[in-house]
């Protein structure tokens, strides 16, 4: 066929093939460049908490109800908008920027962007990030590994003291450093001694759930002062430390070894219950999610600042206690 028969049956309209190759262009565009998580700058804002009794958390138990917290807003990118959330899992804001779509086809293509304050897990989340291999954190491993969760476990002594306990956990398991689990994990477990705290990796942590299950012990930690006049609590120290993440209290108030052979089904008769705390509503969801994949209720004590009603010596501490057992015992508290 003669070259100038050949071009002039080939092409399509000028204005078509141009739509078509922008069209490619953003696909491609998307495809390379899309961020798993892209965190948008921190914006200063305040949110009031409704009472615990709003939240239905644990009804008029009697400990002080509301208060603010700092919350993280996020600004779109230039031409975002924010939208509806579309996940159940403690309601994320998503950023959408549209692209324009070829004359005559469907709606346009999107790209999506995740808010630095909207929950970092996503459904596909598989990998949970443990800083302490002691009797606690080997144990949550287990417990995830069941559940289905990639483990990157880390101690304070480095990876090569881990084998053992990573050739036991199998294939699902991977020793590291803290600063590499904490940057593989898409949540992170820190439970280390309260003495150690200030020695976490904090920028390997930020945007991502934390999940506390430290207890201050004077006998190992030393006395702090705070702590000992009910005026702090652990969580909020460690929530200090990491500013950039959500922390939530999980794990603090079970033996070791109840939480892999304690669990029983949703619904089941006298299902154990475990108490979390956090100033981030997607923290709690999540620490919930994964209790009732453990095998166990939960019971919402509501901000770190109300967390001291799980800490050590308290009712409602390493006891074995359904919900409505666990509301009573938490209501039964006293600060110092």
């Amino acid at each position: 066929m003669p070259p100038a028969v050949r071009a002039t049956r080939a092409a399509p309209p000028t204005r078509a093939r141009g739509w078509r190759i922008l069209r490619l262009l953003w696909v491609l565009l998307i495809v390379v460049t899309a961020p798993r998580g892209r965190r948008c700058g921190p914006v200063s804002g305040r949110e009031s908490l409704p009472t615990p009794a709003d939240r239905g958390q644990v009804g008029a138990a009697g400990w002080a109800a509301g208060g603010e917290v700092q919350r993280r807003a996020c600004r779109p990118p230039e031409g975002g908008t924010v939208v509806q959330h579309r996940r159940p899992l403690g309601g994320s804001q998503i950023l959408r920027l549209g692209i324009p779509s070829v004359p005559g086809t469907q709606a346009p293509l999107t790209r999506t962007w995740k808010c630095h304050a909207a929950p970092a897990v996503e459904s596909g989340m598989t990998t949970l990030g443990i800083i302490g291999a002691g009797h606690i954190g080997s144990q949550v491993a287990r417990a995830a590994i069941t559940a289905g969760y990639d483990v990157v476990i880390s101690n304070s002594r480095g990876p090569e003291t881990l084998q053992d306990l990573v050739a036991d956990l199998g294939p699902k398991a991977v020793a590291a450093t803290s600063a590499e689990a904490g940057t593989a994990g898409d949540v992170v477990v820190v439970t280390v001694p309260l003495k150690a705290v200030n020695d976490l990796p904090v920028e390997p942590l930020a945007g991502k759930i934390v999940i506390d299950t430290n207890n201050y012990y004077f006998e190992r930690d030393g006395h702090i002062d705070a702590l000992d006049a009910g005026e702090d609590t652990v969580s909020e120290m460690l929530q200090r430390h990491l500013p950039t993440s959500r922390v939530a209290k999980g794990f603090n108030h079970i033996k070791s070894d109840d939480i892999t052979t304690d669990g029983k089904p949703a619904g089941a008769d006298d299902r154990r219950a475990l108490a979390t705390s956090s100033d981030f509503a997607d923290a709690a969801d999540f620490v919930t999610k994964l209790y009732d994949e453990f095998g166990f209720d939960t019971v919402n004590v509501g901000p770190l600042a109300d967390s001291w009603r799980v800490e050590r010596d308290r009712p409602a501490y390493v006891v074995r206690q359904n919900k409505q057992e666990l509301v009573e015992n938490l209501a039964k508290a006293n600060r110092i």
